[in-house]
């Protein structure tokens, strides 16, 4: 099993602008759920430690194999998701290795 983790910081001049661009991140990949083949699980969380080193929100999602991850990355609701997010994430950070069960 693959575990991919990707952190994000978002965009926006205001609190409430980056409040709604967080929200708008975690609904749009949430909204990947089940609907991806070879995607076991989907967790997205926003932090709330508010501190300076932090990233906004972050994805865990674990996949069959790394071909469904690979299939995953060019999927197209994927593409959809990462096209309706344009701009709104200014910073992207990932890890992914293999789960050793």
């Amino acid at each position: 099993m693959i575990r991919h983790i990707v952190m994000w910081s978002v965009a926006g001049q205001t609190e409430q602008q980056r409040i709604e661009a967080r929200l708008r991140v975690k609904s749009a990949f949430e909204g990947l759920r089940g609907r991806i083949p070879g995607m076991r699980s989907l967790d997205v969380g926003i932090d709330f430690s508010d501190v300076d080193y932090a990233c906004d929100v972050v994805l865990v999602a674990e996949f069959e194999s790394r071909r469904s991850l690979d299939d995953y990355a060019t999927h197209p609701e994927h593409a959809q998701v990462r096209a309706q997010l344009n701009g709104l994430r200014i910073a992207r950070h990932q890890v992914d290795y293999v789960v050793e069960c």
